[in-house]
């Protein structure tokens, strides 16, 4: 938001730019909000866009004829993709002084394609701005990286998505676990509002609640629950997420550390368990859960392994 600000207000808009960061780091929609601000009729503060003129409005749908979005075609951007954009920007803006592109995943361009890249950014025209989106600076020519003006994004803090999550109407409970598993907005917002990951963190939590002081025929039958909704290897592994976040959530208790509960509506029942825990019975558990997502990996058998883990938490260790 600063490097919009100050580039708007100072009008030192830079010819390219190049975005780096993770997935969900937010630099599509920092490139998208630019673009607003530059086309925008009526932008506020002298920078940011009003977002309901039909500038905005049409950015916001996709249908903007003076914006152009690049991504790859198949597992790369090819040089015909480039030529065409060349092709657009020679024509006259439609309905503004600027032209904006942006390529997403600017570092899967072919070799000829990034050459013809090079070329559109050696001779920009004037009022184009592009907006390269990369989650790998390395994989971009550095004769392309030193003509783009570049920018660094870091992965959210969980608890502002958190936050984020809450304002649109997330329940804190799911905003809670969702912003310990991702740090996407978007699959954030994905999971959360999936039936079945909710029907999961339910699953996952009566286990727990089994374990604790269930027999074996109470174990076989949630195990049963489990086994039939966990039924993929990367569900299963999601799974031992959660049971980690659970002991995670225990050794906050019981250390006092506030890092942010991943089921802060247990807390009442977490705080009972913990009188009756040590630090080291929650690392062993901890360290048995991580060594059954590691063997998950190695292609065991998954029904056999959950089987081999809840038996093991139940065992020498046993839940109180």
């Amino acid at each position: 938001m600063r490097m919009i600000e100050n580039s708007l207000l100072r009008d030192r808009v830079a010819h390219a730019y190049l975005l780096e960061g993770d997935p969900g780091t937010g630099k599509k929609e920092t490139a998208m909000l630019f673009a607003k601000s530059l086309f925008c009729k009526k932008p506020e503060d002298g920078f940011m866009p009003c977002g309901s003129c039909i500038n905005c409005r049409r950015i916001e749908h996709g249908n903007h004829p003076d914006l152009h979005v690049i991504k790859p075609d198949g597992l790369s951007i090819k040089k015909e993709q480039i030529y065409y954009l060349q092709q657009e920007f020679i024509k006259t803006a439609v309905e503004s002084s600027w032209k904006v592109y942006i390529v997403n995943q600017a570092d899967k361009m072919t070799a000829s394609a990034a050459n013809s890249l090079l070329k559109f950014l050696e001779e920009p025209s004037a009022n184009t701005v592009a907006f390269l989106l990369t989650e790998q600076s390395s994989r971009v020519l550095p004769t392309i990286l030193s003509r783009c003006q570049q920018l660094t994004f870091k992965p959210i803090d969980s608890n502002q998505l958190k936050q984020r999550l809450i304002e649109e109407k997330i329940s804190i409970p799911m905003a809670s676990l969702a912003s310990k598993l991702t740090n996407h907005l978007e699959e954030a917002l994905e999971l959360s509002r999936d039936e079945w990951f909710a029907q999961a963190r339910s699953i996952v939590l009566k286990l727990y609640e089994g374990l604790k002081g269930g027999g074996l025929s109470a174990i076989v039958s949630l195990s049963e629950d489990f086994h039939s909704h966990f039924k993929e290897k990367q569900q299963v592994s999601l799974a031992l997420d959660l049971f980690v976040f659970i002991h995670r959530d225990l050794l906050s208790i019981m250390t006092g550390e506030d890092h942010g509960l991943a089921f802060p509506d247990r807390l009442a029942s977490f705080e009972q368990d913990a009188l009756f825990l040590s630090a080291d019975v929650l690392a062993e558990r901890m360290a048995s859960i991580l060594e059954a997502k590691r063997r998950l990996n190695s292609n065991t058998n998954q029904q056999l392994l959950m089987e081999q883990l809840l038996l093991k938490l139940q065992g020498g260790h046993a839940f109180v």
